[in-house]
């Protein structure tokens, strides 16, 4: 962990070693706002008490703030590996500009998605707009041969029922989808008859006669009254599903740091796109969420924030948490911090 300005410490790890290094970068900057965040004893949030200290002054805004930000993603790609990944964390009024700049900086063929954060709970106070409970999170990546983990959940109880509304003599719940598609095809097999069925016009079969075959046999097709056979899926063959690109992890309601953000987010995103033993770093890394979560799922990491608040909050997380029993808090690196200046 490292406090210092994070643009200086880049530098230097870029100058020491770090260079293609970094599997997995995560950071989550100021938002261009404006405001100043502090930290107090009731809470740590946007406050204008002058009896709370102040954790950071999120004063660049406009083109000053992508600026700031496009000098530290040049260096962060240098150090990240080529199976590299990149999340960055933004607010909707600043991120679509950021998203331009870093197609520059990545190049945007690497750009993978746009993900919608769901933050918070509905907000009905009254504004001539609509309710905002999001951010975003732009995905990007070093090359296309990137580390990816599949991530998988399972689906709840409610989605089973309503996509899987049919329940056979066993009790197993199912649905049927069609067994042709969009286009003819003139000379292939699976534009021929099937069971003396033709495809409807301008559709094809989607599986060769002999799968199809292959299908009825192991009773996974169901024929309609009419006579119209579907392909039956079972909701227990189907219990994981992959995950979307809306998201819904609600922040701390009671945050030890201003926007401090959700650790299961962190934990799906470092358990996706980082590997066991892989280094990952967040340069804004306010109270460790990032750190606590790498550290727990068995990752290397570095930390960077300028805020002494800051790195007090996330080295008392690190030595709070049972996980990290064992795990020694080493006070800021002076002689990495005298080199970055």
């Amino acid at each position: 962990m490292i406090e210092g300005e994070n643009r200086s410490v880049l530098k230097c790890l870029c100058e020491t070693g770090f260079a293609g290094k970094i599997d997995l970068v995560y950071i989550d900057p100021p938002f261009a706002t404006g405001n100043t965040f502090r930290k107090g004893k009731r809470s740590a949030t946007i406050s204008s008490s002058q009896e709370d200290e102040i954790a950071y002054i999120d004063e660049k805004t406009g083109s000053e703030f992508i600026e700031f930000l496009r000098e530290r993603l040049v260096l962060l790609r240098e150090l990240m590996s080529d199976c590299g990944s990149i999340y960055l964390h933004i607010d909707y009024k600043i991120g679509h500009y950021v998203k331009v700049m870093m197609d520059e900086v990545f190049g945007i063929k690497n750009f993978r998605n746009d993900i919608t954060r769901i933050k918070c709970n509905p907000k009905n106070f009254q504004r001539h707009g609509y309710g905002n409970y999001k951010d975003m999170i732009l995905f990007y990546t070093k090359s296309d041969q990137f580390l990816w983990n599949e991530p998988l959940v399972e689906r709840s109880d409610e989605e089973v029922a309503r996509l899987f509304g049919k329940i056979d003599s066993q009790g197993r719940r199912y649905t049927t989808n069609p067994l042709h598609a969009p286009g003819e095809t003139r000379n292939g097999p699976t534009g021929q008859e099937w069971k003396g069925i033709a495809p409807p016009a301008g559709r094809h079969w989607r599986y060769d006669p002999a799968v199809l075959d292959e299908l009825d046999q192991k009773g996974l097709i169901e024929w309609s009254k009419n006579g119209v056979p579907r392909k039956i899926i079972y909701a227990d063959d189907y219990e994981l599903k992959r995950i979307q690109d809306i998201w819904e992890f609600k922040d701390p309601q009671h945050p030890l740091y201003p926007t401090q953000k959700n650790m299961e987010m962190l934990n799906l995103i470092i358990r996706t796109s980082s590997d066991v033993d892989s280094i990952v770093l967040d340069c804004f890394c306010g109270s460790g969420t990032t750190l606590v979560a790498a550290e727990a799922l068995g990752r290397r990491w570095i930390g960077i924030d300028q805020s002494h608040q800051a790195v007090e909050v996330a080295k008392k997380r690190l030595g709070d948490d049972a996980l990290l029993k064992n795990f020694e808090i080493y006070d800021v690196v002076e002689s990495m911090n005298r080199a970055a200046v």
